[in-house]
């Protein structure tokens, strides 16, 4: 059995990444879907500022077998957040925990990076394992119109519940299109 390591996404994965999540949501959604998110993930990587976008990868043989993007996400008070959008395992290695390690590991960085807040947008089964909670939009309003209210997560890393917040919220060029929400 090989060792999964999760490591820092660097630019030199841009292509072996964008494979990944192209070929993983062509698998579970369909092509078109596959190609939407590739061009979004390459988007992601090319457009958003380093200091705004923080990724890791995980590896498995060498191979890139999973990836997640945190980008920065502006929030209407002087917390700072970042927002999980996407995430991507390789069909072949899904259901082994992977997914969970990426995501925690991502969490814990963020945190020791001072980071108040992370959200997502997602299956609220899925990703409570890794601590985030449902959010009202009367709590902390999404950038756009959500097609599924019920995904809309968050967490606080100060073990406290997320404040309410009047105001809107803004994500990174390469996510802010409705079509994502």
């Amino acid at each position: 059995m090989t060792k999964t390591k999760i490591l820092l996404f660097e630019s030199s994965y841009t292509q072996e990444v964008i494979k990944l999540f192209t070929d993983v949501f062509s698998a579970s959604e369909n092509e078109s879907e596959g190609q939407v998110i590739g061009n979004f993930v390459s988007n992601l990587v090319t457009t958003t500022k380093p200091k705004d976008l923080i990724g890791f990868v995980a590896t498995s043989d060498e191979r890139i077998v999973g990836c997640i993007f945190f980008s920065r996400f502006v929030v209407p008070t002087t917390q700072v957040a970042f927002i999980l959008s996407p995430v991507a395992i390789a069909t072949s290695e899904q259901g082994t925990g992977i997914g969970q390690q990426l995501i925690s590991y991502g969490l814990e960085h963020l945190k020791s990076l001072s980071v108040d807040l992370a959200f997502t947008y997602g299956d609220p089964n899925y990703y409570s394992k890794t601590g985030f909670v449902p959010i009202n939009e009367s709590i902390v309003k999404a950038p756009f119109e959500l097609s599924q209210p019920e995904g809309w997560l968050g967490q606080s890393f100060d073990g406290k519940p997320v404040k309410a917040m009047l105001g809107s919220t803004q994500c990174v060029e390469a996510l802010s299109d409705k079509k994502y929400w």
